[in-house]
């Protein structure tokens, strides 16, 4: 949006202002101490923790406000009233007053001279800390065994997502994501784009939620988001301009309450499959945008007949040219129905990015591996429940084109075809007369050697190891009900295991990782032969 109280507010200059040592991205609260979400106030220099850690930002402009009720209309508007506060990571600027992000500048370019700045001072301390571990490399055969260690595989690249109000339902599935190679790889190869338009030109866009749709690309904000991902330039990232192309396109998502973890994958690779097939088509971006914004309002999916894994009625093959999205996350289902009066059989075929598992009536009471109530349940045992043959209920009626009514049938599904990245997700979630509860059962499931070749339509056709799959990530909901709760993910990078919490990332081992109760996981195709254990 375009601010009104930056003359009054934006005081500072880089050559007058005393910012503190060390990297923008790691400076400390001057009250809390606390070094996440740093905010520097462009009247005073002043650094400050975001509204979601401690709030001294926002209580900043709020303490400053107090001297100025007392003082006349004329004598307030000559005080420099600390409203404007710029983001130390993202150098994204904010107006408490106006209550949103601000793009444009003063006469004097005074904000852009201080994101520079900051920038230089971010770039600078990088690059000392990079010389600083080069020469220790060169000077020290033992440190440069332990940097290897530490360095050249993945322990210090690893980058968190800062919460920006109960994101942590996006922060969990963009992580796992990320450690999908073949996935990431093409975002990030992409060349960037740089959207400019009218003030901002020449200039890094910042999207706010002012901005009209045909300013904003979820391909772009995708790419920037994996490309600082594993980098290790910063211990977390603030994916804000993402989040608010999200909140664009996407309405169902504006907000800052908890949102399904799953809901929002699904409506991501939709999203981005609908924008790169816009590319491929030769349809102009703002044409997508605007279906893409008026299929998110209405609450369906674009892509027809993708996700109708549960539903008899499908629209066959899905419309328009295939994309990265399609080409790792699809595969095809073969739905079954018999009546059972005449046994008509009919079959169809669903498209599908995603697979969702009922967990097992019986094992619905059994909340953790250790509990000695019965078996444990499987994802073998979820697996085999998706795809055993069961007789549908009243409500269900199956519309016999021989019988010409609706009779009582049954209904199998087969996988026709494996896609290159299996996503199953659990369905945890189901709704009472009054409320959502949550199924908290645990499921035991394989880090390697998945084989889904018992699954398969005509199995004979398969290799060995074509039907095998490897665990590459998994999203956990930490908490009672959807609404609620907290979102992570566990993800593996390049033989070693991380847990995403957020901002912060941890090195973990596979025995945590298994204990893990699952929501969604990510099963990569298996390319090479290795032994290992099939479940």
């Amino acid at each position: 949006m375009e601010c009104p109280h930056l003359s009054s507010s934006v005081c500072i200059t880089p050559d007058s202002a005393k910012f503190p040592n060390g990297s923008p991205s790691s400076w400390c609260c001057s009250v809390c101490r606390s070094n996440k979400s740093p905010w520097v106030c462009l009247t005073c220099s002043s650094v400050h923790c975001g509204r979601y850690v401690n709030g001294h930002a926002k209580k900043h402009y709020e303490d400053a406000q107090v001297p100025l009720a007392n003082h006349k209309k004329s004598e307030k508007q000559d005080k420099p009233q600390h409203t404007v506060c710029m983001d130390c990571s993202s150098y994204s600027t904010y107006c408490y007053r106006c209550d949103d992000f601000v793009v444009n500048d003063t006469k004097l370019g005074l904000v852009q001279k201080v994101r520079e700045h900051l920038q230089n001072l971010e770039n600078s301390t990088f690059t000392a800390d990079r010389h600083r571990k080069r020469k220790l490399l060169e000077n020290s055969s033992l440190n440069t065994k332990l940097l290897k260690v530490n360095g050249s595989t993945t322990g210090i690249c690893a980058t968190g997502l800062r919460n920006l109000g109960n994101t942590c339902f996006m922060n969990a599935i963009l992580q796992s994501l990320s450690n999908i190679e073949q996935f990431c790889c093409y975002f990030k190869e992409l060349p960037a784009v740089e959207l400019r338009n009218g003030k901002t030109a020449g200039r890094r866009t910042y999207h706010t939620r002012s901005q009209g749709d045909n300013n904003v690309s979820l391909v772009e904000e995708f790419r920037k988001t994996l490309c600082a991902l594993w980098q290790g330039s910063q211990t977390a990232f603030s994916p804000e301009s993402l989040f608010y192309v999200v909140w664009k396109i996407m309405p169902n998502f504006r907000g800052y309450q908890q949102q399904d973890a799953h809901e929002f994958m699904r409506y991501l690779l939709d999203h981005l499959h609908l924008e790169l097939q816009g590319g491929f088509n030769g349809v102009s971006r703002s044409a997508i945008l605007q279906e893409n914004s008026a299929l998110s309002g209405s609450n369906k999916c674009c892509m027809k007949g993708i996700y109708k894994t549960n539903s008899l009625e499908t629209e066959g093959k899905e419309n328009g040219a295939s994309t990265v999205v399609t080409a790792i996350f699809g595969g095809i289902l073969q739905n079954e129905v018999n009546c059972l009066i005449c046994g008509t059989e009919s079959r169809k075929f669903d498209p599908f990015l995603d697979l969702s598992l009922d967990i097992p009536s019986q094992f619905r009471n059994k909340r953790s591996k250790n509990q000695e109530n019965g078996p444990v349940c499987s994802l073998r045992d979820c697996l085999r429940s998706f795809t055993d043959l069961e007789e549908l209920d009243e409500t269900e009626l199956y519309m016999c084109h021989k019988c010409k009514k609706k009779q009582k049938s049954t209904k199998k599904f087969w996988i026709q075809k494996l896609p290159k990245v299996l996503c199953l997700h659990l369905k945890r979630f189901h709704w009472t007369a009054y409320l959502r509860n949550k199924v908290d059962t645990y499921v035991e499931f394989p880090l390697r050697g998945l084989d889904m070749k018992c699954y398969l339509l005509e199995p004979e056709n398969s290799g060995p190891e074509s039907c095998l799959y490897d665990l590459a990530a998994v999203v956990v909901h930490h908490g009672s009900g959807v609404g609620s709760g907290h979102y992570t993910a566990y993800a593996t990078h390049e033989g070693r295991w991380f847990h995403f919490n957020d901002s912060t990332v941890t090195l973990t081992d596979e025995d945590t990782v298994v204990k893990a109760k699952a929501y969604i996981l990510f099963y990569v195709e298996r390319q090479a032969k290795a032994g290992s254990d099939k479940l």
